[in-house]
Protein backbone atom coordinates (compact mmCIF):
# COMPACT_ATOMS: atom_id res chain seq x y z
CA UNK A 1 0.00 0.00 0.00
CA UNK A 2 1.26 3.51 -1.20
CA UNK A 3 1.20 6.11 2.14
CA UNK A 4 -0.69 9.25 1.40
CA UNK A 5 1.62 11.97 1.15
CA UNK A 6 -0.44 13.97 -0.76
CA UNK A 7 -0.16 17.52 -1.78
CA UNK A 8 -3.69 19.67 -3.24
CA UNK A 9 -3.13 22.21 -5.28
CA UNK A 10 -5.78 24.49 -6.92
CA UNK A 11 -6.67 28.27 -7.75
CA UNK A 12 -8.20 30.12 -4.65
CA UNK A 13 -12.04 29.32 -4.84
CA UNK A 14 -11.21 25.21 -6.04
CA UNK A 15 -12.19 24.17 -3.03
CA UNK A 16 -9.19 22.48 -2.41
CA UNK A 17 -9.83 23.72 1.36
CA UNK A 18 -12.67 21.70 1.86
CA UNK A 19 -11.73 19.20 -0.56
CA UNK A 20 -8.22 18.83 1.50
CA UNK A 21 -9.95 18.51 4.87
CA UNK A 22 -12.17 15.46 3.76
CA UNK A 23 -9.78 13.35 2.48
CA UNK A 24 -7.52 14.13 5.30
CA UNK A 25 -10.14 12.61 7.48
CA UNK A 26 -10.54 9.34 5.18
CA UNK A 27 -7.20 8.50 5.23
CA UNK A 28 -6.62 9.53 9.07
CA UNK A 29 -4.07 11.77 8.36
CA UNK A 30 -3.13 15.63 9.28
CA UNK A 31 -4.21 18.33 6.39
CA UNK A 32 -1.74 20.76 6.74
CA UNK A 33 -2.75 24.00 5.26
CA UNK A 34 -0.37 27.26 5.89
CA UNK A 35 -3.31 29.51 5.40
CA UNK A 36 -5.35 28.19 8.15
CA UNK A 37 -1.75 27.85 10.13
CA UNK A 38 -1.08 31.59 9.27
CA UNK A 39 -5.20 32.32 9.98
CA UNK A 40 -5.21 30.92 13.43
CA UNK A 41 -1.73 32.96 14.55
CA UNK A 42 -3.95 36.09 13.18
CA UNK A 43 -7.03 35.36 15.29
CA UNK A 44 -4.97 34.25 18.40
CA UNK A 45 -2.51 37.77 17.89
CA UNK A 46 0.46 35.82 18.41
CA UNK A 47 3.65 37.43 17.21
CA UNK A 48 3.69 35.16 14.12
CA UNK A 49 0.10 36.41 13.67
CA UNK A 50 1.01 39.85 14.07
CA UNK A 51 3.68 39.88 11.64
CA UNK A 52 1.49 37.87 8.73
CA UNK A 53 -1.79 40.11 9.47
CA UNK A 54 -0.25 42.56 7.08
CA UNK A 55 1.18 40.56 4.92
CA UNK A 56 -2.32 38.30 4.25
CA UNK A 57 -4.59 41.86 4.60
CA UNK A 58 -2.37 43.75 1.23
CA UNK A 59 -3.02 40.61 -0.81
CA UNK A 60 0.34 39.16 -0.72
CA UNK A 61 1.98 35.98 -0.09
CA UNK A 62 3.98 35.21 3.49
CA UNK A 63 7.67 34.77 2.64
CA UNK A 64 9.12 31.48 1.33
CA UNK A 65 11.66 31.21 4.31
CA UNK A 66 8.72 31.67 7.44
CA UNK A 67 6.14 29.64 5.67
CA UNK A 68 8.98 26.82 4.67
CA UNK A 69 9.95 26.76 8.36
CA UNK A 70 6.32 26.23 9.71
CA UNK A 71 5.49 23.60 7.10
CA UNK A 72 8.95 21.40 8.26
CA UNK A 73 8.12 22.03 11.88
CA UNK A 74 4.32 20.86 11.48
CA UNK A 75 5.49 17.92 9.06
CA UNK A 76 8.11 16.62 11.97
CA UNK A 77 5.17 15.59 14.51
CA UNK A 78 4.35 12.18 14.87
CA UNK A 79 0.63 12.40 13.24
CA UNK A 80 2.54 13.02 10.34
CA UNK A 81 4.68 9.90 10.13
CA UNK A 82 1.80 7.95 8.61
CA UNK A 83 1.25 10.20 5.64
CA UNK A 84 -0.56 14.18 5.30
CA UNK A 85 -2.06 16.35 2.92
CA UNK A 86 -0.06 19.46 2.15
CA UNK A 87 -2.91 22.44 1.25
CA UNK A 88 -0.96 25.75 0.50
CA UNK A 89 2.36 24.51 0.65
CA UNK A 90 4.91 24.56 -1.56
CA UNK A 91 3.07 27.50 -4.02
CA UNK A 92 6.38 27.94 -5.92
CA UNK A 93 9.37 26.47 -7.33
CA UNK A 94 11.41 27.53 -4.70
CA UNK A 95 9.38 26.10 -2.41
CA UNK A 96 9.11 23.08 -4.23
CA UNK A 97 13.24 22.58 -3.76
CA UNK A 98 12.91 22.92 -0.12
CA UNK A 99 10.16 20.54 0.39
CA UNK A 100 12.32 18.21 -1.55
CA UNK A 101 15.35 18.40 0.51
CA UNK A 102 13.48 17.83 3.84
CA UNK A 103 11.04 14.66 2.80
CA UNK A 104 14.38 13.48 0.55
CA UNK A 105 16.15 13.64 4.25
CA UNK A 106 13.19 11.79 5.59
CA UNK A 107 12.97 9.07 2.70
CA UNK A 108 9.22 10.22 2.07
CA UNK A 109 8.54 11.45 -1.15
CA UNK A 110 5.11 12.80 -2.19
CA UNK A 111 3.03 9.79 -3.79
CA UNK A 112 0.23 12.22 -5.02
CA UNK A 113 -0.93 15.62 -6.17
CA UNK A 114 -4.02 16.84 -6.98
CA UNK A 115 -4.37 19.29 -9.26
CA UNK A 116 -8.29 20.44 -8.35
CA UNK A 117 -9.15 22.53 -11.65
CA UNK A 118 -11.73 25.14 -11.91
CA UNK A 119 -12.35 28.01 -14.43
CA UNK A 120 -11.27 31.45 -12.75
CA UNK A 121 -14.67 32.55 -13.78
CA UNK A 122 -15.69 29.73 -11.08
CA UNK A 123 -13.30 30.80 -9.04
CA UNK A 124 -14.16 34.79 -8.49
CA UNK A 125 -17.82 33.63 -8.13
CA UNK A 126 -17.06 31.69 -5.24
CA UNK A 127 -14.84 33.84 -3.47
CA UNK A 128 -16.90 36.66 -2.05
CA UNK A 129 -19.15 33.10 -1.17
CA UNK A 130 -16.44 31.81 0.93
CA UNK A 131 -15.87 35.97 2.32
CA UNK A 132 -19.54 35.52 3.89
CA UNK A 133 -19.41 31.95 5.16
CA UNK A 134 -16.14 32.41 6.91
CA UNK A 135 -15.75 36.31 8.05
CA UNK A 136 -12.44 36.42 5.87
CA UNK A 137 -11.40 40.29 5.57
CA UNK A 138 -8.49 38.77 3.01
CA UNK A 139 -11.41 38.09 0.25
CA UNK A 140 -11.82 41.18 -1.42
CA UNK A 141 -11.81 42.08 -4.89
CA UNK A 142 -8.58 43.59 -4.99
CA UNK A 143 -6.39 40.66 -3.40
CA UNK A 144 -9.03 37.97 -5.57
CA UNK A 145 -7.34 39.31 -8.44
CA UNK A 146 -3.61 39.76 -7.09
CA UNK A 147 -3.89 36.26 -5.10
CA UNK A 148 -5.37 34.47 -8.65
CA UNK A 149 -2.54 35.84 -10.75
CA UNK A 150 0.11 35.23 -8.40
CA UNK A 151 -1.32 31.43 -8.75
CA UNK A 152 -1.07 31.12 -12.46
CA UNK A 153 2.54 32.56 -12.52
CA UNK A 154 3.62 31.19 -9.59
CA UNK A 155 2.23 28.37 -8.48
CA UNK A 156 0.85 26.89 -11.47
CA UNK A 157 4.21 25.99 -13.24
CA UNK A 158 4.66 23.46 -10.13
CA UNK A 159 2.52 21.31 -11.58
CA UNK A 160 4.73 20.30 -14.59
CA UNK A 161 7.39 19.59 -12.06
CA UNK A 162 5.31 16.66 -10.35
CA UNK A 163 3.43 16.06 -13.76
CA UNK A 164 7.12 14.93 -14.78
CA UNK A 165 7.13 13.16 -11.95
CA UNK A 166 4.09 10.98 -12.72
CA UNK A 167 2.74 11.72 -9.41
CA UNK A 168 0.60 14.84 -10.42
CA UNK A 169 -3.13 14.01 -11.85
CA UNK A 170 -6.18 16.93 -12.57
CA UNK A 171 -9.21 16.45 -10.95
CA UNK A 172 -12.59 18.52 -12.07
CA UNK A 173 -13.04 20.82 -9.16
CA UNK A 174 -17.06 21.62 -10.51
CA UNK A 175 -19.78 19.85 -9.28
CA UNK A 176 -21.78 19.09 -5.87
CA UNK A 177 -18.57 18.52 -3.00
CA UNK A 178 -19.76 14.75 -2.70
CA UNK A 179 -19.12 14.52 -6.77
CA UNK A 180 -15.37 16.38 -6.41
CA UNK A 181 -14.69 14.15 -3.51
CA UNK A 182 -15.80 10.90 -4.97
CA UNK A 183 -13.42 11.60 -8.28
CA UNK A 184 -10.65 11.91 -5.66
CA UNK A 185 -10.65 9.13 -4.57
CA UNK A 186 -11.55 7.21 -7.29
CA UNK A 187 -8.33 9.16 -9.00
CA UNK A 188 -5.61 8.40 -5.31
CA UNK A 189 -7.24 4.58 -5.91
CA UNK A 190 -6.27 4.22 -9.22
CA UNK A 191 -2.01 5.20 -7.82
CA UNK A 192 -2.87 2.52 -5.18
CA UNK A 193 -3.49 5.05 -2.66
CA UNK A 194 -6.60 3.91 -0.73
CA UNK A 195 -8.51 4.71 2.48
Amino acid sequence: MTLPRLLIIGPQGSGKGTQGARVAEAFRIPAISTGDVFRANVKEGTPLGQQVQAIIEAGDLVPDELTGAIVRDRLAQDDAAGGFLLDGYPRNIGQVGDLDAFLEERDEPLTGVIELSVPREESIRRIPLRAAEQGRSDDNDESIAKRLSIYESETAPILDVYRERGVAFEVDGVGTLDEVFERIITALAARGIVA
